[in-house]
């Protein structure tokens, strides 16, 4: 399995930066996000969310799958060896995808793994849908300010559009299937 780690995102999104001769200053200024954090990002010393790395790719007008896989080739099976494994919040959370690969796909396929006792700071919304379905653990979902708290076996599915962030509260691993549209990788 190839794993995408910070490190790896961060010398992309730097190289990206510097061939749009643009300069952290410009970057904060259309993500929001402090030059200070955005240098550490580059240099693999910060940790990011898919929140933050998604704004880092709508800044640099590249898709989040640019960032985080090269490999254009069209592919309808996934196999184990050929999956992708990010990591980001220095590996508190991890994304594998599932997703087989081709133009204008609508689902993402991803295996979700977050830590013990992970709390995701910020909230998210943008368009599309997300569904998981837990397969160890238990997820506390807040989802437009109500708590849902799903486990083993059970399943959660909204609107992207309204605000949202997901908590392991648990002692043990939390592993969850997730689809989610609009594809992110």
């Amino acid at each position: 399995m190839e794993q995408k780690t910070v490190d790896n995102i961060s010398k992309e999104i730097r190289k990206r930066r510097l061939e749009k001769n643009m300069t952290l200053k410009e970057l904060s200024e259309k993500t929001n996000l402090s030059v200070s954090f955005l240098s550490q990002v580059e240099r693999g010393i910060s940790s990011m969310t898919i929140v933050s790395l998604k704004s880092i790719a709508n800044a640099l007008d590249v898709s989040l799958r640019d960032l985080v896989d090269v490999d254009d080739k069209t592919s309808f099976v996934n196999k184990k060896d050929n999956q992708i494994l990010l990591r980001l919040e220095k590996s508190f959370i991890s994304y594998i995808r599932l997703s087989g690969k081709f133009e204008n796909r609508k689902l993402e396929g991803v295996l979700v793994t977050m830590k013990p006792n992970f709390y995701e700071s910020e909230e998210t919304s943008h368009e599309g849908e997300e569904f998981y379905y837990v397969l160890k653990g238990s997820a506390v979902f807040i989802v437009d300010g109500a708590e849902y708290i799903i486990s083993e076996g059970e399943t959660m599915h909204y609107p992207s559009t309204l605000p949202h962030k997901t908590i392991n509260p648990e002692d043990q691993e939390l592993v969850m299937l997730s689809i989610i549209t609009p594809t992110i990788f």
